[in-house]
Parts: structure tokens; sequence; C-alpha cells
């Protein structure tokens, strides 16, 4: 059986909680389960509506989609999510310039499948912590034009700025992606506001710890706040090989 546990949490320094998250361990439309991580972005609450709009958006979508591919059910439910945010910020003024970043996940049997847009995170956790995402950041660019080292970019000013996000532009580019999960592996989705505050072996560490996996994703927000808990953080904790009781 499949298993999950999500979190999300304001931060220290914000305002307004302006991710989204979404878990069902049970199936939505003709997907197992469905996991969705969004952090919106947009002066005021505009965000926080880009992110919820877009997951309820994506959710419905999938919900009522016929078609039997993953990847197509979830290209076509992200892309009319991308629709639905243009149009409200061509229709309400405060809305305008609002975006959010998106990475979904599906666990189907032993596969993973992934879509993702911006710089939310999908990272698998076995032997060792692997990043399955590629952060949509100009930072991340220059990293891989090998302009600037990956420790420099964890600090860099510009690490912000992201290249791809729901309501960016009328197209929309999907990053997918399909991983063999093996027993004992647990996937982590989170958006930004946990990854800039802890080292990816942090996180290993706390997620190997000990206790349930409502105490290790607590655990997570928790070291994120008390190293500055600069941004909300969200997370989510799947293991698809829990057993039973």
């Amino acid at each position: 059986m499949i298993k999950s546990f999500s979190v999300t949490d304001i931060g220290k320094k914000r305002k307004l909680n302006q991710d989204f998250v979404f878990a069902s361990d049970e199936p939505v439309g003709n997907l197992p389960n469905v996991y969705i991580v969004a952090d919106g972005m947009g002066g005021h609450n505009a965000g926080d509506y880009a992110s919820k709009c877009t997951v309820e958006t994506v959710v419905r979508e999938i919900r009522g989609c016929f078609e039997k591919s993953p990847i197509r059910i979830l290209s076509k439910a992200i892309r009319v999510a991308n629709d639905q945010i243009r149009m409200r910020a061509r229709e309400d003024s405060s809305l305008y310039g609002m975006g959010t970043t998106i990475v979904v996940a599906a666990c189907l049997g032993k596969y993973l499948q992934v879509a993702n847009v911006g710089d939310s995170r999908l990272y698998i956790v076995g032997d060792k912590i692997r990043q399955i995402t590629r952060d949509h950041s100009l930072v991340e660019e220059m990293v891989r034009m090998g302009g600037i080292g990956r420790e420099e970019a964890r600090n860099h000013p510009d690490k912000n700025i992201i290249t791809r996000a729901i309501g960016a532009r009328d197209t929309i580019e999907i990053d997918f992606f399909h991983e063999e999960l093996k027993s004992g592996e647990i996937v982590l989705m989170c958006s930004d506001g946990l990854t800039n505050m802890l080292e990816d072996e942090e996180i290993e560490g706390i997620l190997k710890g000990q206790g349930t996996m409502e105490e290790r994703a607590d655990r997570l927000v928790e070291a994120a706040n008390q190293n500055g808990g600069k941004d909300n953080i969200t997370v989510i904790v799947i293991d698809a090989f829990a057993r039973e009781g």
C-alpha cells in the first residue's frame, strides 16, 4: 500500500503562505494517486491565488480526463491550469503578473511519473538522496553552462529568479521524469522554502532518521525554520511500499 504525509508552513518571515499542497493516496480519475506542490508568486494575494487555483484546476482536470497515459493526463491538466491563470490575470488587474511553480507525481506500482515546471523539487531518498527534477531557474542554468559552481549557486543573489512558471507565458514547457522505485526508498516533494534552508545531506539525514513519516516531515519543516525559515515551507513524504498497519 502507499502512504503519504503532507505539511505546509508559513515560515518565519512571510505574512502569507503562497504555497499550496495536495496529496491523495486514493485514485484521482485514471491515476491511482496524485501528489502536488505549488509555490506561488505575485504581489499581495496573487501568489497564493495562483498556487491554489493551479492545484485545484490540475486536480479537477485529472479527475475528468479520459486519457489512460499518465503523461497525457498530467500534460493536459497542467496546460489547462496555465490557460486558467493567464485568463484570470487578464481579467483581474490585482492578479497581473502572478505565477506558480508546480511539481506533480503519481506512483504507478513501482514506477513514479513526475511532471515539473519551476523550482519546486522531487527527490528520491534511498541509499543516497537524488534530486529527480531539474530547477527551471536562472542560477541553475548558470550552473549547467559551467558559469558558476554548485556552492556559489546556493547563495547567489539571483537564486529566486525562475525561468519557467505556470502563468508566465501562453505556452508552457513541462519536464517529465519516469523513475523506478525500490523498496525502502522514500519520495520527497517540496517547495524551495525547504531546500534554500537545508542542504540535501541534512534532508537525507532527517528522512533516514527515527520516527514516523509524519514526525520526519514535521522535523524537516522545524529544521528549515530553525535555519531561518525565510520562505513558506511545503513538504510531501511518500512511501510507495508502506506495510499495512
